[in-house]
C-alpha cells in the first residue's frame, strides 16, 4: 500500500492543494467557509478555463504516460470535487464555523467501497466555499492567485487513469446570497440557478472526458437545511417553507445537468424526507413537519448556540449521504 503524506506528494500537485486519506492518514488545508459571489464578471475567464484545461489535458495525454514507482501496484482512487460538504466540513466547541473531518460522507464512502476497491484511496479536492464558477476560474481560499479546483481535478486524472470513482457536490453556494437575513431573493435565485445550470455542465463534461470510460461520475443533489429555522417562530416557519421551493428548483437543475451529461444523481432531498410534510413527534413544540425533524437531527442547524446555525450535517447526516450515493452506484 502507498501511503499518500506530505512527504510523498502526488505526482504535479502542491500536497496543500488536496486532502488525501489512506485509513486514517491525512493530509489537511484548513480553511474558512466562504461566501458564494455573482459571477457575470467570470464568464470570459470560464470558457478561458475551460478550454486551457482542457487543451493542456489533451497535450498530456498525447505526451505523456502514467508514472509511477516501478513494479510497485498503482492503486484506485476516488476523487471528490465541491465545497465544505464534500470535505465532511463539520463545527466544534473548538471550531464553532467548522472545519474539516474525518468523518463526511466521503471517508464513509472510502471504508465501503474498499470491499468493492481494494486499497482505494481518497483524493478530496473540495475547497469550502466553492461555487461553480469559482471551482472553475479559481481565486478562492484554496487558489487564492493560480490555478482552480477544476485545472487540479483534471491533471489529477490524466496523471492517474486507475481512478474509479469521482463525486461532484456543488450547486449549494451559489444560492447562498439569496437566502441572507431569513428572506428569499427570487431574481437572484434565478441568476444562480442559471449559472449553476450552465456552469455545472462545463465542469461535468471536462470531468467525463479526463477520467474516461473506467470512471464512474456522480452527482450529489442537496438537502434543505433552512428548514431548521422552522424552530425559530412564524417568521422563521415562513421562511423555512419558502425555501422548500428553491432547494426543488435547485435539485430540479442539477438533475438536469447531470442528465444531460450522462450522469445519474444521488437523491439527498429524498434521502433526509424534504417536502415530506407529515408531522412527527418534536419534545416541547408537540409536533413539526417530518422534513424539519430530520434536518434537525441530521444536520447542526438545530443545536445550542454556539454552533448553530450550521447548515453542515453531523456524522448521522453524512452517513445517509453515504448510503445515496451508494444506492446510485449500486444501480448504475
Amino acid at each position: 500500500m502507498r501511503l499518500l503524506t506530505p512527504a510523498t506528494p502526488i505526482a504535479g500537485l502542491q500536497s496543500s492543494s488536496v486532502q488525501t486519506e489512506t485509513g486514517r492518514t491525512q493530509v489537511h488545508r484548513f480553511l474558512k467557509v466562504g461566501v458564494g459571489v455573482r459571477h457575470r464578471r467570470y464568464r470570459g475567464r470560464i470558457a478561458a478555463t475551460i478550454g486551457a484545461s482542457l487543451g493542456a489535458f489533451v497535450l498530456c495525454v498525447l505526451g505523456s504516460s502514467l508514472q509511477a514507482d516501478a513494479g510497485e501496484p498503482v492503486p484506485p482512487y476516488y476523487v471528490v470535487v465541491g465545497a465544505s460538504e464534500s470535505v465532511g466540513w463539520q463545527p466544534s466547541s473548538t471550531h464553532p464555523y467548522g472545519q474539516r473531518s474525518a468523518t463526511g460522507y466521503a471517508n464513509d464512502l472510502l471504508q465501503n467501497e474498499r470491499v468493492r476497491w481494494n486499497d482505494l484511496q481518497l483524493v478530496a479536492f473540495g475547497c469550502p466555499g466553492d461555487t461553480t464558477a469559482r471551482a472553475i476560474v479559481g481565486g478562492d481560499r484554496c487558489h487564492p492567485t493560480i490555478g482552480s479546483q477544476l485545472s487540479d481535478v483534471l491533471t489529477f486524472l490524466h496523471q492517474h487513469p486507475t481512478t474509479v470513482l469521482t463525486t461532484v457536490d456543488l450547486g449549494y453556494n451559489n444560492l447562498l446570497p439569496c437566502l441572507r437575513h431569513q428572506t428569499v431573493d427570487e431574481p437572484c435565485v434565478s441568476q444562480a440557478l442559471d449559472q449553476v445550470s450552465q456552469q455545472l455542465l462545463r465542469i461535468v463534461l471536462a470531468l467525463r472526458a479526463a477520467g474516461g470510460a473506467n470512471m464512474q461520475l456522480i452527482g450529489v443533489g442537496h438537502n434543505d437545511p433552512f428548514l431548521g429555522y422552522y424552530l425559530h417562530g412564524p417568521s422563521g416557519q415562513d421562511f423555512a417553507l419558502e425555501t422548500l421551493s428553491v432547494f426543488s428548483r435547485l435539485n430540479d437543475t442539477l438533475r438536469s445537468v447531470y442528465a444531460e451529461a450522462g450522469v445519474p444523481m444521488a437523491d439527498v432531498a429524498s434521502a433526509y424526507s424534504t417536502n415530506d410534510m407529515t408531522p412527527v413527534p418534536y419534545g416541547a413544540l408537540g409536533s413539526v413537519p417530518k422534513d424539519v425533524a430530520r434536518i434537525c437531527s441530521l444536520t447542526w442547524m438545530c443545536e445550542p448556540p454556539p454552533l448553530r446555525p450550521n447548515i453542515h450535517p453531523n456524522d448521522a447526516g453524512y452517513e445517509v449521504i453515504s448510503d445515496a450515493i451508494r444506492s446510485v452506484m449500486d444501480n448504475s
